[in-house]
């Protein structure tokens, strides 16, 4: 059983937080970015400390039988930390979308009606195995006006406790609220279902990490959730493909770094272009050590290459996040074969088409229903940072309120504007 301080401490966390969201959403700008210089120096100064406590992790991840891929989403390094760090740098370089009006209207009557963008006030942020997510949502929400409390797995509790008191130091430098920054330090599982309760306190639950995780928050939670990060991505390689764009673009989706939401699970391939076009890139995963699930049709085509590792697809196959160096392959009869499979199994995250056909390439844009649609590209690419956002909060596969990587403007809401000279309504 949990103890009652442990819980005790949670809740003056909360209100901690409730207090320095009302004074943050009314921060100057220069204030909120020196903070956020600061933290972006001190992930430079402070990298020996942070590497011993990632080390710390590690070990403990790798006694418990952690597969690589896990390990990979909670190793620090000298070049992620600088990543990391320049991370924080554009998200100073962003406009602050605070205090923006738009949609400033006159009315008949008179009144000037607009909207002033406001922060959502504290956010909750419950995430698995990745330090880096730490600095990324502390350091979104500082900068967009919001508290927030953070609540790391204990897989990575060492690296992301230490990167937010690291955080916390920065903001208490700038002169930013005391508490706009909290984590949970202890691990204990029973706590997250008491977190889920505050809603008088977070405005705004992001869980990331796996599916269990996810269903937890979403079906616990008292107040909104945001969720996503569970990527089935799909690659559909078109009849009017281009095989040398198909191989470089399936090999950086599935390889680059296959623990991440966004890379390739699934290949769908025209039945017009397995006999030349899949041998090919299967030799190419080949090299980088992947294992091919395949339908009945591709095996045939591809069990006589020896260099090939395939392993007959299932029906848990179609829909998996593999989230490892494995990837499955089914042949479809046309464009339409490809959009129906990706309606059943794909999540909502981010999908790909390889084809030169113009209308062909626009009817997959149109008709895929995904926070994020590629033609011609890898769907690494799916990403705050790479899309501009500086970071990101987390990718939502839902609709409402935001979509896809959720970065300053995401995490603010808005209020009516109004301005009169005496109107009354009749």
């Amino acid at each position: 059983m949990i103890k009652e301080s442990v819980i005790n401490e949670l809740i003056e966390k909360g209100k901690v937080a409730r207090i320095a969201a009302r004074k943050l959403a009314f921060t100057p700008t220069t204030i909120k970015n020196k903070a956020l210089a600061n933290i972006a120096k001190s992930i430079i100064d402070r990298q020996g400390e942070i590497l011993s406590a990632n080390t710390k992790d590690l070990d403990y991840a790798k006694s418990s039988g952690i597969d690589k891929s896990m390990l990979d989403r909670i190793m620090l390094s000298p070049s992620r930390l600088e990543a990391i760090s320049a991370g924080v740098r554009k998200i100073i370089a962003l406009p602050d979308p605070i205090g923006e009006m738009y949609d400033l209207h006159l009315a008949e009557n008179g009144l000037q009606i607009g909207r002033k963008r406001v922060p959502l006030g504290v956010i909750g942020a419950i995430y698995e195995s990745r330090p880096n997510v730490t600095i990324d949502i502390s350091a979104l929400c500082l900068k967009s006006g919001n508290a927030v409390i953070l609540r790391s797995g204990k897989e990575s509790i060492n690296s992301s406790v230490l990167l937010a008191h690291i955080a916390q130091d920065a903001c208490d430098q700038s002169g930013l609220p005391v508490g706009a920054i909290q984590i949970i330090e202890s691990t204990d599982h029973a706590l997250v279902n008491h977190m889920l309760k505050m809603r008088d306190m977070i405005d705004l639950m992001i869980p990331r990490g796996g599916a269990s995780l996810i269903k937890l928050v979403r079906e616990n939670a008292a107040m909104p959730v945001i969720a996503g990060g569970i990527g089935v991505c799909h690659t559909y390689v078109d009849k009017d493909a281009d095989l040398d764009k198909a191989v470089a673009i399936i090999r950086n989706a599935k390889t680059q770094r296959p623990s991440v939401c966004n890379a390739l699970d699934c290949i769908l391939i025209h039945e017009n272009v397995i006999k030349t076009y899949l041998p090919v890139i299967a030799a190419k995963l080949a090299k980088d050590k992947v294992e091919l699930h395949c339908d009945e049709i591709s095996m045939d085509i591809l069990k006589p290459i020896a260099s090939l590792n395939l392993v007959k697809a299932v029906e848990e196959d179609w829909g998996k996040e593999y989230l490892s160096l494995k990837a499955s392959i089914k042949v479809v009869t046309s464009l339409d074969g490809a959009l129906e499979h990706i309606e059943k199994y794909g999540s909502g995250h981010s999908e790909a088409i390889i084809s030169e056909n113009y209308s062909t390439a626009m009817r997959f844009i149109n008709e895929v229903d995904a926070a994020s649609v590629y033609a011609n590209a890898s769907t690494r690419f799916t990403d705050g940072e790479v899309f501009g956002l500086g970071a990101e909060i987390g990718i939502s596969t839902q609709k409402f309120h935001a979509r896809g990587p959720m970065g300053l403007r995401e995490v603010t809401s808005y209020k009516w504007i109004i301005f009169g000279d005496g109107q009354i309504r009749g």
